[in-house]
């Protein structure tokens, strides 16, 4: 395989997490009984660009199809998180109702309603049918389509170019990163600015965050590697600020190479921090597999005891990231009966690959658990506020990563 951005050999390892199906391929009864797809989830390192990016086995259109699960708005922490996201940058960019927003992975319109609210004009381009239908029903305009050079050169003729490309959350997401920035350039106005958010490599190595690894995660970031990939479809990062959402994140700000925006210190200071940390050299990624490992370890561990002594154990949040987790863990059932999930299109389905029943937040309160296991640990405080009626019984709320803490 070679990097997906500059094409030089892959040869590094990173992290190997087995055999899995697609972390939200969320399974009918009427699945448990035909064959389940697992792919090799293998993540590699560019010693070129610093670009880590899983093996490709899975095409980004069976990963994300029309029965897509995941909706944004179902996490009250991540429609504040969009709604002060709305606010600061309509204030930063002046924008008002003379303005073009146009947002990529719109989801189900979590963050454009709150665009559409200011009387400013918006597009969400949004490839997966369930969530874009679930974004039309609050009255936004969708594209339902998959972004790239040729689809923005479409979108741009039939409506205008952007003031604000939101690209929130999704750059990780893409296969073809450099076609994916090309349409982003495209869709921009000459003085426009695009923002994107996504996890910080820097946190998952240090804090262990191999379950944010998934098949719909293509690529681990750094500023380090993001900045050549959008130089090279002729932008500029002009800031970057740290933001404590997915565990520690960046929020990347770019234009136009010629726009007027000033580059602030933020971005020297942030390079600087990443090569500090050793993300430009080799010797960082070696002993990432090992400690990813031990979380494995210790969670089965918990479980079992947990077994052994007669408690019961049910998780909740049935994310992408929680089945990374159980999957590379070898939980199923047994050790792990159910987990909860505020989510309709999840509850009673079952998880990818450990077949574990997902039920509603009710039915967590009624069976009174020993503990909950918070596979979202980035949301254990909404979760522990949410359920904090456990606390009657004498229940426990749970995390397992970096490491296994009863909270």
């Amino acid at each position: 395989m070679k990097c997906r951005h500059c094409q030089s050999p892959l040869q590094l390892d990173f992290v190997n997490l087995g055999f899995a199906p697609p972390s939200n391929a969320y399974r009918l009864a009427t699945d448990l009984s035909t064959p389940e797809t697992r792919y090799p989830l293998r993540v590699k390192v560019c010693e070129q660009c610093w670009l880590v990016q899983t093996e490709d086995f899975a095409r980004h259109d069976a990963l994300f199809d029309a029965q897509y699960a995941y909706f944004s708005s179902t996490s009250s922490t991540w429609l504040a998180h969009a709604q002060s996201y709305v606010a600061m940058i309509t204030q930063r960019l002046a924008l008002d109702s003379a303005s073009f927003v146009v947002e990529v992975a719109a989801n189900d319109g979590y963050l454009l309603q709150y665009v559409a609210q200011r009387g400013i004009r918006c597009l969400g381009i949004e490839p997966t049918y369930s969530t874009a239908q679930a974004a039309r029903a609050k009255g936004l305009q969708i594209e339902e389509v998959f972004l790239g050079a040729a689809s923005a050169k479409t979108l741009r003729e039939r409506h205008g170019a952007a003031d604000l490309v939101a690209a929130n959350n999704v750059l990780a997401h893409v296969p073809d990163i450099n076609d994916f920035v090309a349409g982003i350039e495209i869709l921009l106005a000459p003085e426009g600015t695009v923002t994107f958010e996504f996890p910080h490599l820097l946190n998952l190595i240090a804090q262990t965050q191999f379950d944010t690894i998934y098949h719909e995660h293509f690529s681990y970031l750094s500023l380090l590697a993001v900045q050549p990939i959008l130089q090279q479809a002729g932008l500029r990062v002009y800031d970057v600020e740290n933001l404590p959402t997915h565990g520690g994140s960046l929020r990347v700000y770019a234009c136009r190479q010629n726009a007027a925006q000033l580059e602030q210190a933020s971005v020297a200071a942030i390079i600087a921090g990443e090569k500090a940390a050793g993300l430009d050299q080799s010797a960082v990624y070696h002993d990432f597999q090992a400690r990813a490992d031990a979380v494995r370890l210790g969670l089965q561990a918990f479980l079992l005891e947990q077994k052994r002594a007669g408690k019961t154990v049910i998780g909740y949040g049935a994310a992408a990231k929680g089945n990374t987790l159980l999957n590379y863990a070898g939980v199923d059932g047994l050790l792990l009966p159910q987990v909860a999930d505020a989510a309709p299109s999840k509850q009673g389905k079952y998880l990818p690959g450990s077949h574990i029943p997902v039920i509603t937040p009710q039915a967590l309160l009624d069976a009174r658990p020993d503990f909950v296991l918070i596979l979202p640990w980035n949301l254990k405080h909404e979760v522990m506020q949410q359920l904090a009626q456990i606390r009657e019984w004498g229940g426990q709320f749970v995390v397992a990563v970096p490491e296994v803490e009863i909270l």
